[in-house]
C-alpha cells in the first residue's frame, strides 16, 4: 500500500481508502470481514458519514483494538431522527449524533471531523458565520477532533472550503462522469486529451478546484470514485464504455490534491478489486485510451445511491429503491431475489406522495418523483 500526506493535516493516509455507506446494509460479521481485510491489506482511514445506530455500533466493534491504526473521517451534522437518516444544522441534535458516533465507534476522539454536506455556497456562509462553525472549533480546541473537513459534491462550495482558514481536507466526488465538460460534438476531440498530464476536458471551475487545493495544501479524500459502479458497466456507464475499478481509482489518484479515494466495499472481493491498483500494470491503469473511443458523455440526472436526499416524509429508502430499479432494468425479467428485496422494504415507491422535498436536495438533478413512478408501474 503507498501513503500519501493528506494536505497540511500532516496525516498519512492509504490512497485507497474505506469509504463505509455500503457497510449500512451488512451485518456485523460481514462488516468485521471487510474492516479487518482492509486493516491487514494496509488500508488506514475510513469515511463514516451514515448515522444509522447499527452500522456506527458494528464499525465500532470491527475497530475495537485496532482504533489506533486508523484515521476516521467522522461526520458533523448527519443525524438519525425518526429512525431515517436526516442533515441538520440544529446544533442540539447535530451535539447529540455526534456524541452518539464518538459513543458507538468506541473512541474519544475522530482524526477529521467533517462538517457534513454542505452543498449550496449561501449554506457554506451561514456555516461559517454562525454558531455551527463554534462548535466545530471547541471540538478541535478539545482535541475531541484533530482537524476540520467538510463534504461537498459541489465545486463552489469546495472552493470556498480550501480558502477558508479553518478547512484543513474536504470530501469531494470525483471521477471521469464528474469532471468532464464537453467543449465539442466531437467525442473524439473530447477523449483524446491527456488529462493525467494536463487537466484538459475537465470543468473550468474542477480544475480550478484542484489546483486551489494542491497550492494551499487542502488535501482531498474522495468520494463517488465509481460513479456508483456504473462506470463499471458499459450499459450504464455515461460514457457509453466500461472502466474498471483500477481504471477509476488512478483517475482520482491522478488529481491534484487527491491523497485517498474512500471506495465503498460490500465484499471481501471487492476488496481485492481495488487492491488491485497497487501492483497494476500502466497499462492497466490506462483510462484515457478507453475514454478515447467512448460514444457519448452524459450524467446529470442519474442516481448514485448517496442518499442526500432524505428525510423522506413516507420514510422511504430513496437509494435503495433506485439501485432495486436499476438492477432490475438491467435484466430482461425482474430477479426473484431483487423482486423480493423490493417487496420487503418498510416503504417502497408506491409510498410517494409525490412532495418533492427530495429532488430539492438532491446534488446531481436526478427526478426522483419520476423515478418513483416507473419504480412502481415497473415493480
Amino acid at each position: 500500500m503507498r501513503y500519501r500526506k493528506l494536505g497540511r493535516t500532516g496525516l498519512s493516509v492509504s490512497e485507497i481508502g474505506l469509504g463505509a455507506e455500503w457497510l449500512e446494509r451488512h451485518n456485523e460479521h460481514e462488516i468485521n470481514e471487510i474492516v479487518s481485510h482492509c486493516g491487514k491489506n494496509g488500508i488506514n482511514i475510513l469515511d463514516c458519514w451514515m448515522s444509522e445506530p447499527n452500522v456506527r455500533t458494528n464499525i465500532g466493534k470491527a475497530l475495537a483494538g485496532h482504533r489506533d491504526k486508523w484515521m476516521i473521517q467522522g461526520h458533523i451534522g448527519s443525524t438519525w431522527q425518526n429512525n431515517q437518516y436526516t442533515r441538520t444544522r440544529e446544533l442540539e441534535k447535530v451535539k447529540e449524533a455526534f456524541n452518539d458516533l464518538l459513543f458507538r465507534l468506541q473512541t474519544d476522539y475522530i482524526d477529521l471531523g467533517m462538517i457534513h454536506f454542505v452543498d449550496e455556497t449561501a449554506e457554506f456562509e451561514r456555516i461559517m458565520n454562525g454558531e455551527f462553525i463554534e462548535y466545530v472549533r471547541k471540538l478541535k480546541k478539545d482535541m475531541i477532533i484533530h482537524h476540520i473537513g467538510l463534504s461537498t459534491h459541489n465545486p463552489d462550495v469546495a472552493k470556498l472550503a480550501a480558502l477558508h482558514g479553518d478547512i484543513e481536507m474536504i470530501l469531494f466526488s470525483i471521477n471521469p462522469a464528474f469532471d468532464m465538460l464537453p467543449a465539442s460534438e466531437d467525442i473524439n476531440v473530447l477523449f483524446s486529451e491527456q488529462y493525467n498530464k494536463e487537466l484538459r476536458g475537465i470543468a473550468p471551475e474542477r480544475e480550478e478546484l484542484y489546483k486551489i487545493c494542491e497550492r494551499e495544501e487542502v488535501g482531498i479524500t474522495v468520494m463517488k470514485g465509481y460513479a456508483g459502479g456504473r462506470l463499471f458497466s458499459k450499459e450504464h456507464s455515461p460514457f457509453g464504455v466500461s472502466l474498471t475499478p483500477v481504471q477509476c481509482l488512478h483517475y482520482a489518484l491522478t488529481r491534484p490534491g487527491v491523497a485517498a479515494v474512500m471506495a465503498g466495499f460490500n465484499t471481501v472481493a471487492e476488496v481485492d478489486a481495488a487492491l488491485a491498483y497497487e501492483t497494476a500494470t500502466e497499462e492497466q491503469k490506462d483510462y484515457a485510451s478507453v475514454l478515447a473511443n467512448a460514444p457519448y458523455h452524459a450524467y446529470q440526472g442519474q442516481c448514485t445511491y448517496c442518499n442526500h436526499c432524505l428525510p423522506c416524509p413516507s420514510n422511504i429508502d430513496i437509494a435503495m429503491v433506485n439501485k432495486l430499479y436499476d438492477l432490475a432494468v438491467m435484466q430482461e425479467e425482474i430477479p426473484a431475489t431483487v423482486r423480493a428485496h423490493y417487496i420487503n422494504l418498510s416503504a417502497n415507491a408506491s409510498d410517494c406522495i409525490s412532495c418533492g422535498a427530495c429532488e430539492k436536495r438532491c446534488p446531481f438533478s436526478v427526478p426522483v418523483m419520476e423515478l418513483m413512478r416507473k419504480t412502481d408501474s415497473l415493480f
